[in-house]
């Protein structure tokens, strides 16, 4: 069974059992996937490398690059993952995008990475993060919960109470109930850990 995050002699450390560490790091996994898409070669053998590296030469044509512009939809979960900054204004928050996104992504990505390795090192269950690791799993554990909050349709808190409502009747083997379980078990892991760094302040 699952124990909550507490302050451990200068680390923060959880019980997960092999089920848990295998959906979260599964999830957080499918999370990088949206945070950083595949980068089609472009024969240009240094825009490559560093495209490869989760930078565009080119940020102006980060869309193209990947096929926006050619009739594929963005995927509305990046939209969750990386909110316009300036809502009430389509060309400010455009060029802000441009200018940002690639930073944001990657800074977003390296918090998954930090996370899936600590999933991947416990030992006899314990997830154990130190000073640096443990705001880095707290952010990615954010993006997870964006993710599956957005895959759901979760995106208001009319949509929240009506999944909630939603789970009363629905079957034991409805996809959407065992979602909405680890949709709340990613909350109740991120607010333990949320108090454990408070408390430790």
């Amino acid at each position: 069974m699952a124990r909550a995050f507490l302050p451990e002699d200068g680390r923060y450390v959880a019980l997960l059992d092999d089920t848990e560490r295998f959906m979260i790091h599964g999830l957080m996994q499918q999370t990088r996937i949206v945070l950083s898409p595949e980068v089609e070669p472009t024969g240009d053998a240094f825009a490559d490398v560093v495209a490869s590296m989760g930078v565009s030469v080119a940020s102006e044509n980060r869309a193209e690059d990947q096929g926006e512009d050619q009739g594929e939809e963005r995927d509305p979960a990046l939209d969750r993952l990386l909110p316009d900054a300036h809502r009430g204004d389509d060309a400010v928050a455009a060029e802000f995008r441009r200018l940002t996104e690639e930073g944001l992504r990657q800074r977003k990505s390296a918090n998954l990475d930090v996370a899936m390795e600590r999933l991947a090192a416990a030992a006899n269950d314990e997830v154990a993060l130190d000073e640096s690791q443990a705001p880095a799993f707290l952010m990615a554990l954010t993006d997870v919960r964006l993710l599956l909050g957005e895959r759901m349709g979760m995106r208001t808190e009319e949509d929240a109470e009506r999944l909630h409502a939603a789970m009363e009747v629905i079957d034991d083997d409805d996809p959407l109930g065992y979602a909405m379980a680890w949709y709340d078990f990613l909350t109740w892991l991120q607010e333990t850990l949320t108090q454990a760094l408070m408390d430790d302040v």
